[in-house]
């Protein structure tokens, strides 16, 4: 997340992050408001808390469990590894001849 990201205010963060509604349709039709607002809506329906932001569990904060960890990194290596290869075949076909720019 960049720093701009970072001083962003919460409920700005909170729209830009798709937040999920929250619908209780006990009492009558759904009264959620269009978008999520700078304040709670003295509604029945009502957009997801903005405090998942806060706590980290948002969709760029992801797992920060060891199994979670521990699988993105081998997934970048994994990736890594695919581009390094692609790298050696192509300039090895450089040198032999086979590709031209």
């Amino acid at each position: 997340m960049s720093r701009t990201d970072k001083t962003k205010p919460l409920w700005i963060r909170h729209a830009e992050h798709g937040p999920r509604p929250v619908h209780d349709h006990r009492y009558g039709p759904c009264d959620l408001p269009p978008h999520p607002t700078r304040r709670p809506a003295e509604t029945r329906c009502r957009w997801e808390d903005p405090g998942m932001i806060l706590s980290g569990s948002t969709c760029c904060a992801g797992c920060h469990r060891r199994g979670c960890v521990k699988e993105w990194q081998d997934y970048a290596k994994a990736g890594n590894r695919r581009t390094r290869y692609a790298g050696r075949r192509e300039a090895r076909r450089y040198v032999t001849g086979e590709l031209t720019d």
